[in-house]
């Protein structure tokens, strides 16, 4: 669902195929969602076989060329075995979009054990690395791709709601961008970085109580809280040719919340 806005239209990127990885929920599913919009074949990648077919189905019900394909994007061979899927049902991928992440505790950093540490530093960081490694080769063969990924406000400055090791792994996704961006450049392909502030989501309402919401979009200027369509436009112009001069950017979507 566009949430009433009009998606706009970039018609550069119908019959480009994108893989999202992450996109059976939140940012991700509001991503496949306006880039089927746009005319773009998209592979929804996710963990949970049910989610990833209820935004297949959603998509194919307005005529999109979509598939979905199950992973661990922790694990190189089953990323492997993702990306054979896309290139053989839907062709080379032109868009990644590595957004899968997370982390499940707000743990202080005395608390942290080295098991946790690794966990959130691989689901978000090593994650999306081994995605990108996985893809980029069959990119600078055909000289053009588009990466965006995906990191957080917590990676940009201190945010006291957030984890030491989450603001350290999106931190990382940024520097990492950073160094694809210039060393893929020369081979025609861009690389850019979103950082949602904390964004409305069926987990946001689980975890915080209505009172907690109103004081976290009362920290943005524009008073509101954000949500994943606003990820999801944002993420849309970084892949269309109109922000075609743009590579090794972070894009902080968040309310004025970041301005750096």
């Amino acid at each position: 669902m566009s949430e009433g806005r009009p998606i706009p239209t970039y018609p550069d990127l119908a019959g480009r195929v994108a893989l999202v990885t992450g996109g059976s929920k939140g940012i991700g599913a509001a991503t496949c969602r306006v880039l089927a919009a746009n005319g773009v074949r998209v592979a929804v990648g996710g963990r949970s076989q049910a989610g990833i077919d209820a935004v297949v189905a959603e998509l194919r019900e307005v005529g999109a060329d979509a598939i979905g394909v199950s992973a661990d994007v922790g694990e190189t061979g089953q990323i492997e075995r993702m990306h054979s899927k896309v290139r053989s049902e839907l062709g080379p991928v032109d868009i990644l979009l590595p957004f899968a992440g997370g982390f499940g505790a707000f743990t202080p950093v005395e608390e942290i054990s080295a098991e946790e540490w690794r966990e959130v530093i691989d689901a978000n960081l090593t994650s999306t690395f081994l995605t990108v490694s996985a893809i980029v080769p069959s990119m600078i063969e055909r000289r053009r791709g588009v990466i965006v990924t995906m990191s957080s406000n917590g990676g940009r400055y201190l945010d006291k709601l957030l984890t030491a090791s989450y603001a350290a792994a999106k931190a990382g996704v940024i520097q990492f961008t950073r160094h694809i961006a210039k060393e893929l450049g020369p081979h025609g392909i861009r690389a850019n970085t979103i950082a949602p502030a904390t964004v409305s989501s069926e987990r946001i309402e689980r975890i915080m109580d209505p009172a907690s919401r109103a004081r976290v979009a009362e920290m943005s200027p524009l008073g509101t809280m954000g949500t994943p369509m606003d990820c999801a436009l944002a993420t849309l112009f970084l892949v269309s040719d109109s922000a075609r001069w743009l590579t090794g950017v972070t894009l902080d979507v968040a309310g004025g919340r970041i301005m750096l």
